[in-house]
């Protein structure tokens, strides 16, 4: 074992992490192949189903779909009716994309069905409500879906592609089209740069009427289109204002035979640091998709994102803990976890992610790597001695602690506790 006291200058990190390798098995796929594997998105920011965006929409005057919402096939079925559409389509509401190629356990294909005939809406709603969708984006055990989305089937004669989203470059909002609609933008900006245009917002002044008119008619929009598009581009900037958005993307923007300019399908991402006042917005998150363990490591202000490895990794900063991530990739092994504690973390903190990382069946092993720059290390060391005492750590544990009050650490009282509870592990490194 090696100790506070006895600990050599050439114990370096990446010495340490070739000893913490040594303790896993299967350590044979990159950091890439993690990465790949990691679990369903992390749910810290907040995430809208579809019909929850629309509404937005709806509230700030922007053109959508008439649509009701439905959590039973009966209420499903006099949606349908009260609709009185030509044509219906009913969606399952989840997170997950591809949900029109997706396959339900119920036996039903498609979670996204156009019908003429109302009367069908029931028989379909019970074959979707309360039974898992599996998509290419969901787990292989697919999402339960608990609401379906019952709108009228609208025609479109031709789609654009309209954005507003913050740019670092432009220190504020910008508007980006394209007349090409209802496709991956990106592949657009790749094969026909030409067709992306873009148009910067002045935040004091907001959208002005000669950029709306100007991006509409780059939208292609013609006659009275173009002056319905522009009005339609401005309310959307209103509700990217009002809901504090950092992205409003409409994909496509629709006209329809009749001459409507439709909002068919819409993303909106939002800035978590306005929680405190879009209170409404937030309570309307779905956290009901999210990874449990991705869900509890929020609550606790921790950058938590699981990946299928087995050394499990406890870092402070963003950068420190990618750079953790890759350096065990280097040296053969294969993170657990990534886990950004943040700057101001607190004791309690610190003990909550252990549990977390505890939780894991997966993990064999824990590596701790904090730079005291803004974190206090003892604290982090008071933390880990409570985990120690607590969890009864059945793992073994690697810990590098540099940095503030690290000296001051050295000679703390808490020293002896540190240091018998580190005891207590399987196998210990201390640097």
């Amino acid at each position: 074992m090696t100790t506070w006291n006895s600990l050599q200058p050439q114990v370096t990190p990446q010495v340490t992490v070739k000893y913490l390798v040594t303790l896993s098995k299967n350590v044979n796929h990159s950091l890439s192949h993690c990465l790949q594997c990691a679990r369903v998105s992390s749910r810290r920011w907040l995430n809208l189903q579809e019909y929850q965006s629309k509404k937005l929409m709806q509230e700030s005057g922007v053109t959508v779909q008439r649509f009701y919402v439905a959590d039973n096939p009966p209420d499903a079925l006099q949606a349908a009716k009260r609709l009185n559409a030509k044509e219906i389509v009913l969606k399952a509401q989840i997170l997950a994309g591809g949900r029109g190629k997706g396959v339900f356990n119920s036996g039903l294909k498609g979670g996204v069905h156009l019908t003429k005939d109302p009367s069908v809406v029931g028989e379909l709603a019970s074959k979707m409500l309360g039974y898992s969708l599996t998509t290419k984006q969901t787990p292989k055990e697919g999402v339960e879906v608990k609401t379906v989305m019952v709108a009228e089937a609208l025609d479109i004669t031709r789609e654009t592609y309209f954005a507003i989203l913050m740019d670092r470059a432009c220190n504020g909002p910008v508007m980006v089209g394209s007349p090409q609609g209802g496709m991956d933008i990106e592949e657009v900006a790749d094969k026909s740069p030409e067709l992306i245009f873009k148009e910067v917002i002045d935040i004091f002044e907001g959208v002005r009427d000669d950029q709306a008119l100007r991006m509409a008619a780059n939208l292609g929009f013609k006659g009275p289109l173009e002056r319905q598009a522009a009005d339609q581009i401005k309310r959307l900037y209103d509700l990217f204002l009002k809901v504090d958005a950092t992205q409003v993307e409409v994909n496509p923007l629709g006209e329809t035979p009749e001459g409507q300019v439709v909002c068919f399908d819409a993303k909106i991402s939002f800035d978590d640091n306005a929680e405190f006042r879009q209170k409404a917005v937030f309570a309307m998150g779905d956290m009901s998709e999210s990874d449990p363990t991705e869900t509890e490591a929020a609550k606790w202000d921790l950058k938590y994102i699981g990946l299928d490895g087995n050394i499990a990794c406890f870092v402070n900063g963003a950068g420190l803990a990618m750079a953790t991530c890759d350096i065990i990739d280097l040296h053969g092994g294969k993170p657990a976890n990534f886990l950004d504690l943040g700057g101001g973390v607190k004791e309690k903190q610190v003990y909550e992610a252990f549990k977390l990382l505890t939780a894991d069946p997966k993990v064999e092993a824990i590596l701790v790597n904090i730079f005291g720059g803004i974190v206090n290390c003892a604290i982090i060391a008071n933390g880990i001695t409570k985990a120690c005492r607590e969890l009864e750590l059945k793992v073994p544990l690697v810990v590098r602690l540099e940095g503030g009050y690290y000296k001051l650490l050295l000679n703390a009282t808490a020293e002896s506790d540190f240091k018998n509870a580190l005891r207590r592990m399987h196998t210990l490194r201390l640097c």
